[in-house]
């Protein structure tokens, strides 16, 4: 099965919303909520991708001529490209009713972890959706990482009983979902953690916390003070806040305050290739986050197409190691692309 086939058949299923572009930038979806797109006009979803296309690859053929090494370990774990499925909820209501979250998470888990990577999965206000997730997990042999909504702190605990049940490797909270509609004058209140708060739920969590959402060093500071092992630097896909930077416009300068403290950095928004992950972990991510384009994946083509987007990312990565003269991860640095 090739992409573009993938692509083809989910544009017969995915719903209204979603157009299964063949590039998604954000553009087609912006200002849509149903939907994949953002609460406002969207504008910073499309900053996200356009700011990965700036940023350019420096060529070095002029080294030694062997297969890069795409590995990476983290978190005890070993996996075989750098970039994780990212977490998504309510599939049912953003990209059509094929796929509920139970049997989209089922699909994504089970498929991503042949493949050798790990599937972040979503939260929603139905409690089974959590539930379902950690089924996967769980069947999957604990490679996936639920992802749980900054919900009350009583709510928080008895969605991580679910997690601990589940054995997943690490367990993480998008804490940016503060800014989504649905969690909004609920009761009892959820949104945004003081550190304290943090700090209690991550000493509850028993495994490596990733805090999700993280788009400055004063917030990344914190969530380091709250005892993250990892964040990620994300604005939630530009779906909550207009006008924030892309995250390819932050990482470098967080990546650089994180370095030496342990804290693993990882990062999402408009990355689309193989290419794309390079450009980021040059920036100093260990990792990433890639959240829409598996949803197409799933819609296009289940299993199959998870493998052949898993393939083809990884590919691109490998391809792009090799012009630049990385045979490893760790040797992908900062001099083998242009930005200003």
């Amino acid at each position: 099965m090739t992409y573009k086939e993938v692509l083809a058949q989910a544009k017969g299923c995915i719903g209204s919303y979603c157009k299964a572009c063949e590039i998604c930038n954000g553009k087609a979806c912006r200002s849509q909520i149903p939907g994949p797109g953002a609460k406002g006009s969207g504008d910073t979803a499309i900053r996200n991708y356009d700011k990965w296309q700036e940023i350019r690859i420096n060529m070095d053929t002029i080294c030694e001529n062997r297969e890069p090494d795409t590995k990476l370990e983290i978190f005890g774990q070993s996996f075989r490209y750098p970039f994780f499925a990212g977490p998504v909820g309510a599939v049912n209501l953003h990209y059509g009713d094929k796929y509920d979250d139970l049997t989209y998470n089922k699909i994504l888990v089970k498929s991503c972890k042949d493949n050798g990577i790990a599937a972040f999965t979503g939260d929603g206000t139905n409690p089974k959706v959590m539930e379902g997730s950690a089924q996967a997990i769980t069947a999957a042999g604990g490679i996936g990482v639920p992802t749980v909504k900054p919900w009350n702190l009583d709510t928080i605990k008895e969605k991580l009983e679910f997690c601990r049940k589940a054995g997943s490797f690490a367990v993480a909270m998008d804490i940016d979902a503060a800014g989504l509609p649905f969690l909004k004058n609920m009761t009892p209140p959820a949104g945004s953690k003081t550190v304290e708060e943090l700090g209690e739920i991550i000493k509850s969590a028993d495994v490596p916390f990733i805090v999700k959402g993280i788009m400055s060093v004063k917030g990344a500071l914190k969530a380091k003070e709250a005892g993250a092992s990892a964040i990620v630097v994300s604005n939630h896909g530009g779906r909550v806040l207009d006008q924030c930077p892309a995250t390819a416009e932050v990482l470098e300068e967080i990546a650089d305050a994180l370095k030496g403290t342990g804290v693993k950095i990882l990062v999402d928004g408009g990355i689309r290739s193989g290419t794309d992950v390079f450009k980021a972990l040059a920036l100093g991510a260990d990792a990433v986050l890639i959240c829409r384009p598996f949803v197409t994946a799933v819609y296009g083509g289940a299993e199959e197409g998870v493998k052949t987007l898993i393939e083809k990312i990884g590919s691109e990565l490998s391809d792009t190691m090799s012009m630049c003269g990385a045979h490893d991860l760790k040797s992908i640095t900062k001099d083998m692309i242009f930005h200003k």
